[in-house]
């Protein structure tokens, strides 16, 4: 299957998908603050530059895109249907990544929280998730 736009006007609208300060992040980090904490974000330091980082809990959190990082059973992650041999490679790329790197995070010490788009629906149950979370206090 072809695609129904030029590869100009493909290109143009792939370059304003953005990587930070998204929609979802930004409710999440809402969420956060006003629940009292701090954080930092996209630590370089840290593999997958987190999206917040708790450095004295040693805690992070990603906020992923549903469809960028392949969510499982979840109706925002359609596979397109044009140029498929290019999506699966690139998206199936970011999921083995993401593993990659929350493994990294695990063997050191810190401890994740993945936060999916499709969570945004229920903004209660995902605050209640968050606090969670950043209250929760590991046993030594």
């Amino acid at each position: 299957m072809t695609d129904t736009i030029s590869a100009g006007e493909r290109s143009r609208i792939m370059s304003l998908v953005k990587s930070k300060n998204t929609r979802a992040e930004m409710l999440v980090r809402q969420l956060v603050h006003s629940a009292g904490f701090r954080y930092r974000l996209h630590d370089a330091k840290l593999p997958g530059k987190p999206d917040l980082v708790f450095s004295r809990k040693r805690k992070v959190i990603f906020v992923h895109g549903c469809f960028w990082h392949l969510h499982e059973n979840c109706p925002f992650s359609r596979m397109p249907k044009s140029n498929q041999e290019y999506w699966v490679a690139k998206l199936e790329g970011n999921k083995a990544r993401d593993e990659i790197n929350l493994q990294k995070l695990h063997d050191t010490g810190w401890q994740t929280l993945v936060v999916w788009e499709c969570e945004l629906r229920d903004l209660i149950s995902l605050a209640s998730r968050l606090h969670s979370f950043l209250l929760d206090e590991p046993s030594c």
